[in-house]
């Protein structure tokens, strides 16, 4: 029996519409609802290559699943098995569509009803139309207030609810067919508890520093880069299971100023305190003071871009700068990239691209950028890890 008689008795829907059958039409059917599908195969018919349109219908239960359908593209022995492949996947989708549209029974709503009231009605801050999603606030032992978002389920309290809150690591809540929103609640603020000393840490760091990036930083935000004077600045990357050890530190700026810095933080780490706050293990290691919205003004931290003339590109700050002292000027990384890729003096070798400094090139011999990295051809597209250095030529 051949591949296409195989597939037209398993798909009586499903016609080919030439003589090469390389072009099918119809409908398939999964679960008495028939979908319609035109499938398109190259002369050679590889479906590896093979093109699918779907009506708006199964594109909507489809949706999700196509990295799963280009998968069995690439793996079905010929068509008839792909068109298989393809109803089992359909008959999972339906059945979890289903499966959420299935309204829960009234004890469901009861059940939902007792245990808000049981928490405290001030405990909810949202809950959608469908009683399926609501958020609840709780307050930490400093005062500071958080907001858990609780999805739950159409088995619920036998299925456990889905909970996600802004913190630097995932949720995890225990759960039983005998835990309620309670159960939550309680965990919660066990888990918010925990980090206390973190958010301690981070809060005397953003309200004593000029904090450059996160712009507006979140409670899950593990990351600091704090400006240490203009164009200079540290990245830090606070442990939040360890907040007081000596988090991982990347010194930002021309290597003039930043080598004496770093040299600094070789020298001195002997003297990290766990028992003294970050902040003043940084000044105590790196011997500075750090600028402070007390002593100084943002703007006089920081520059806007050589090159686009602005400061913010999308989330993005200016953090690469030329290593000239008689130049110092910062640039974004994706413009600096940009620009270097499109000077017909600038040179290529494997990933890492070479050329002048934009700024005070034409004033003198100067230094060359060094970009090196992975970076992606989007224009103003951020590039992805690079390391950039200054040589002199």
């Amino acid at each position: 029996m051949t591949d296409s008689t195989l597939l037209i008795e398993d798909n009586p829907l499903l016609l080919p519409l030439n003589k090469e059958k390389t072009t099918y039409d119809g409908f398939i059917t999964v679960q008495e609802k028939d979908f319609r599908i035109r499938i398109r195969l190259p002369p050679d018919r590889q479906l590896k290559l093979a093109k699918l349109q779907c009506c708006w219908r199964l594109k909507q239960l489809l949706h999700g699943y196509q990295h799963i359908i280009k998968q069995r593209l690439q793996h079905s022995s010929d068509l008839a098995s792909f068109i298989l492949e393809l109803k089992t996947v359909l008959e999972a989708a339906v059945k979890s569509r289903l499966e959420h549209q299935a309204v829960p029974p009234p004890q469901y709503y009861s059940q939902l009803i007792a245990e808000v009231e049981s928490l405290g009605w001030d405990k909810l801050v949202f809950i959608d139309t469908d009683f399926r999603t609501l958020k609840l606030q709780a307050e930490d032992s400093s005062g500071r207030q958080h907001v858990i978002a609780v999805k739950l389920k159409s088995k619920y309290p036998a299925e456990a609810p889905e909970c996600s809150a802004d913190l630097p690591f995932p949720l995890l809540i225990g759960w039983t067919p005998q835990s309620s929103l309670a159960t939550i609640h309680s965990q919660f603020l066990s888990v918010l508890e925990s980090l206390q000393e973190f958010w301690d840490v981070l809060d005397e760091i953003d309200e004593r520093t000029w904090v450059l990036e996160p712009e507006k930083p979140t409670r899950g935000a593990t990351m600091r880069r704090i400006a240490i004077g203009n164009n200079v600045s540290i990245k830090l990357e606070i442990d939040s299971r360890h907040p007081k050890m000596l988090p991982e530190c990347c010194l930002i700026g021309a290597d003039h100023v930043v080598t004496p810095l770093r040299n600094k933080l070789s020298a001195n780490m002997h003297l990290w305190n766990p028992e003294c706050s970050v902040l003043q293990n940084l000044k105590d290691v790196l011997e500075i003071e750090f600028p402070s919205p007390t002593t100084h003004e943002k703007s006089s931290l920081s520059m806007e871009c050589g090159i686009c003339y602005s400061y913010h590109l999308n989330s993005a700050i200016p953090d690469q700068v030329c290593n000239n002292p008689h130049c110092g000027q910062p640039f974004h990384q994706a413009c600096l990239y940009e620009w270097l890729r499109g000077l017909p003096s600038s040179r290529h070798s494997f990933n890492s691209i070479f050329g002048e400094c934009p700024y005070c090139s034409k004033a003198r011999p100067g230094p060359v950028f060094s970009l090196t990295g992975t970076f992606r051809p989007e224009r103003f597209q951020r590039a992805r890890s690079p390391q950039v250095q200054f040589k002199t030529r």
